[in-house]
Formats: C-alpha cells, structure tokens, sequence
C-alpha cells in the first residue's frame, strides 16, 4: 500500500498560503470540485468515494492514526469501475458527504492542497509521498519545511477528517 507524511489545519486565507507556496517553488497542477461520500465498512474502518466534477471517480480507502498532527498513512486508490464494467460502489446510504473547492499544488513529491469546505472553510493539506527517493523521515522532514514556510505552527493542525469535522467529532 502506498504511504505519504501527511498534515491537515486551518487557513485563514487560501490566496497567502497559494503565494507562501508558490514562493517555495511549488507549480500549479490542478484545480478540481470534488464531492467526497464516506462509507463504514465494517463498523471502524471507512472508505470514500471520491467524484471528481467533469473528471473521474475513485475509491480512497486509507489507514492512519487520527491522534497525531503529523502522521504517516496508507492508502489505496482504485477505479470506480472495473475493465469488465462492474460498479466497486459500496452499497447503502454514506455517513457524511463532504463538498470542497481543491486546488493542488507541486513541490517535489509533495502534494499540497488548498481546500474550501463547505459548511467548515478553508484548509491547507500537505502529503509527502514516501517513495524510493523518499523515505519517511525525509517526508517528515520535507513537510516541517513547508509548514514553517507557510507559518502553520504544530498548534495549528487539526487531527480529524473533513468527515468526522462535519459529524461535529474530532478525535
């Protein structure tokens, strides 16, 4: 399963965390609306479908401490839809539907995310990928570099998913 460094707080004001970014040498990749339903699979572990406006849909299911500001998570991404056309939605109603505005940023294998949330307001998300030509100490590394140049101060992360946010339950 892949893994990235990842944090999660609040921000004030998306257009100065976007300059703060782009000024470390980060490059615009993408901007999407993304609707995010969350399903429990077995009565502690969730999944998300992920749709992307105009674009594609997949399903996100990751495993992570929620009790650290800066964790290390697993994750998996697959299709929607197998090559043979069956639907791997799951079925039932989702716990929570999570609507945001991303625009993502690149620096190096870090993916930086400047989300507005509806119904909670806006984040910024760093995920360091941990891959062969970066181990988990240089993404934790990598990550400390970027919130201090973006001047979020561990105080500021926030542990829980937009998910659990909205539910009105932070870890």
């Amino acid at each position: 399963m892949p893994e990235n460094v990842e944090i999660k707080a609040a921000c004030r004001d998306l257009a100065v965390c976007r300059r703060l970014a782009l000024g470390l040498g980060a490059r615009p990749h993408a901007v999407e609306m993304q609707t995010d339903r969350y399903f429990e699979l077995d009565g502690r572990r969730r999944i998300k479908l992920r749709t992307i406006e105009g674009g594609r849909a997949e399903m996100i299911e990751y495993d992570r401490p929620e009790e650290e500001g800066v964790r290390l998570s697993r994750y998996r991404v697959d299709r929607v839809r197998s090559d043979d056309g069956l639907c791997l939605v799951p079925k039932g109603e989702p716990l929570v539907i999570v609507r945001k505005r991303r625009e993502i940023l690149l620096l190096d294998n870090v993916r930086i995310h400047l989300d507005d949330v509806q119904g909670l307001g806006s984040f910024v998300e760093l995920e360091a990928v941990v891959d062969a030509s970066h181990d988990e100490a240089r993404c934790r590394a990598q990550v400390d570099e970027i919130m201090a140049g973006l001047a979020i101060d561990a105080g500021d992360l926030i542990r829980a998913s937009y998910s659990d946010l909205l539910k009105g339950r932070e870890p």
